[in-house]
C-alpha cells in the first residue's frame, strides 16, 4: 500500500508480522543487511514538510504498518495490511538474531534504558548476544560526528541487528546511513519498545491495545509531548482517507 500526502510518498511492502519475521529470518542467515520501519501517522505528518526524514524512509527495505490508522487507511483504499508494532518486534527480532548466532547493538534514548532492555531481552531470549549498548547525546545529529562514530563502533562489532529507539525521524535517519556503512547489519528502529522493556514506560493495557485505544493511554501519560502529536495526525487523516478511497475507486 503506497501513502501520498503533499511530497511524501512511502509503501508498506510488508503486510504483516509473519512475512517480515520470515523477510528477517532469511537477511540475517545470508548475512544481508536491512532497514526497518515501521510506518504511523506521526510519520506520514513528519514526512509531509522533512526532506531528510523522505530520503530515509526511501532507503528502507522494509516497511510494516505501524498504527491502526495506517492498517484503516490500507483497508479503504482495498489493501489488506495487518498491525505490526515496532515495540513488540524487539523479543522476536532478537530471537532470530540468537537462532542465527548473530549478536545486537542497542542504541537507546539512555545508557540505563539500553543496559535495563538487554538485561531483560538476556532473560527471555536464551542464548542472546549484546554487543554494544550506547545512547547519543541530546540533541542527537544523524548526520553528524556523533552519529558517525556511533555507526563506526558498530561496524566494528558487527552484529546482525542493531535496534534503535532514539525517536522518529532521527533514528530512521540513522538506520539509512547505517544500512549503507554496515551492509551485514540490519537496522530495526523500534520506538518506545525499548523503554518497555526497560520498564520506563508503561505499555496500555491488553484490553485497551484490544479496543485499538493504547494511543489515548500513552496521551494520557504524556499529554504535553504527545497530545500535540496526535492532534496533527488526526488532521491529516481526512485528506488521507480521501486519497485512499479515490485510489480504490481508480483500481
Amino acid at each position: 500500500m503506497r501513502f501520498e500526502i503533499g511530497p511524501a510518498s512511502v509503501e508498506v511492502n510488508i503486510p504483516d508480522k509473519a512475512r517480515l519475521l520470515d523477510e528477517v529470518a532469511a537477511r540475517l542467515a545470508h548475512g544481508r543487511g536491512f532497514a526497518l520501519a515501521t510506518l504511523n501517522v506521526d510519520h506520514l505528518e513528519k514526512l509531509r514538510h522533512d526532506a531528510a526524514f523522505r530520503r530515509a524512509y526511501a532507503a528502507h527495505d522494509l516497511v510494516v504498518a505501524d498504527g491502526n490508522p495506517v492498517v484503516w487507511l490500507a483497508r479503504l483504499g482495498g489493501k489488506d495490511l495487518s498491525l505490526v508494532p515496532g515495540s513488540e518486534l524487539v523479543v522476536p527480532l532478537c530471537r532470530l538474531a540468537a537462532e542465527a548466532g548473530r549478536p545486537v547493538a542497542i542504541i537507546a534514548g539512555t545508557e540505563e534504558a539500553g543496559r535495563k532492555a538487554a538485561a531483560a531481552l538476556g532473560a527471555q531470549v536464551p542464548g542472546l548476544s549484546v554487543a554494544l549498548i550506547a545512547a547519543p547525546g541530546f540533541p542527537f545529529d544523524p548526520d553528524g560526528a556523533e552519529a558517525d562514530a556511533l555507526l563506526d563502533r558498530v561496524a566494528a562489532m558487527g552484529p546482525g541487528l542493531c535496534l534503535l529507539a532514539v525517536g522518529a525521524p532521527r533514528q530512521e535517519r540513522l538506520a539509512a546511513r547505517g544500512r549503507d556503512r554496515c551492509p551485514a547489519t540490519g537496522f530495526a528502529s523500534v520506538g518506545a519498545g525499548i523503554d518497555f522493556l526497560a520498564g520506563h514506560q508503561r505499555r496500555a493495557p491488553a484490553l485497551m491495545r484490544k479496543a485499538r485505544m493504547e494511543w489515548l493511554w500513552r496521551a494520557a501519560l504524556s499529554p504535553r509531548r504527545l497530545g500535540p502529536r496526535y492532534l496533527r495526525g488526526a488532521m491529516i487523516l481526512p485528506g488521507l482517507a480521501r486519497r485512499a478511497m479515490a485510489g480504490r475507486k481508480a483500481g
